[in-house]
């Protein structure tokens, strides 16, 4: 496996951040517009991952009209304050600090809006140690995993594409990554269970941002970068 991979692809949330707090929040604000109350914690971190649309749908049963409707709410709670609601996992900027050193290729790939994900990494100073930043549209089109990993490495022009891996906490993550013929790397440290991970098939599971940078050092050794 040495040397194998020199381009990796980081989810946000989940993998990079943690969101809870800020997204939560900004469910409840938009979900508050219809009178529906939502205080189950299980629900809200379920969430967190997949596409917001589905989400309103899938966990409050909402009609897609409305589930537009509410999205629309989120991004005004979310725009002003919920962006800010986040924190950095501990250790998450070191790893990437001293990727960075080895001049290993970093993107991230997110279904979080571009726009939203970018004055994030730049909020945490994280963006400096990524390439680029490919997420959903704000018109609620590309939000799947699977185009977003197909644009990210379009856009890095990769050939060989076993040659990039993708790191994520949830399964969109990793059939995201399958989807495009790439390994994935499952984290649990996030929102997806151990379960979720292995039932998606990934390559690699690590449990702590320790574990993962332990792996990464051993992938990425000798490599190449692009």
């Amino acid at each position: 496996m040495t040397g194998r991979y020199n381009a990796v692809l980081f989810d946000l949330d989940g993998t990079l951040t943690d969101p809870f707090h800020g997204i939560a929040n900004s469910i409840k604000y938009a979900l508050n517009k219809f009178g529906v109350h939502a205080d189950d914690e299980q629900t809200l971190r379920a969430c967190i991952g997949p596409p917001l649309l589905a989400s309103f749908q899938k966990h409050f049963n909402l009609n897609e009209r409305d589930a537009r409707k509410a999205v629309a709410y989120y991004r005004e709670y979310f725009s002003d304050k919920g962006l800010y609601e986040n924190e950095v996992f501990p250790g998450i900027p070191r790893l990437l600090e001293e990727l960075a050193a080895q001049r290993v290729c970093m993107v991230c790939a997110t279904s979080k809006p571009t726009p939203y994900a970018r004055r994030i990494l730049e909020h945490f100073r994280l963006s400096q140690f990524l390439e680029f930043v490919i997420g959903s549209n704000m018109d609620l089109t590309r939000t799947d995993k699977k185009q977003i990993v197909h644009d990210v490495l379009e856009k890095l022009q990769m050939r060989a594409k076993e040659k990039a891996i993708m790191i994520g906490d949830r399964r969109e993550d990793v059939e995201g990554a399958r989807a495009n013929s790439i390994d994935a790397i499952g984290v649990t440290y996030g929102y997806g269970s151990e379960a979720e991970i292995r039932n998606a098939h990934a390559d690699y599971l690590v449990r702590s941002v320790e574990e993962l940078g332990s792996l990464l050092k051993v992938l990425l050794a000798s490599g190449k970068t692009i």
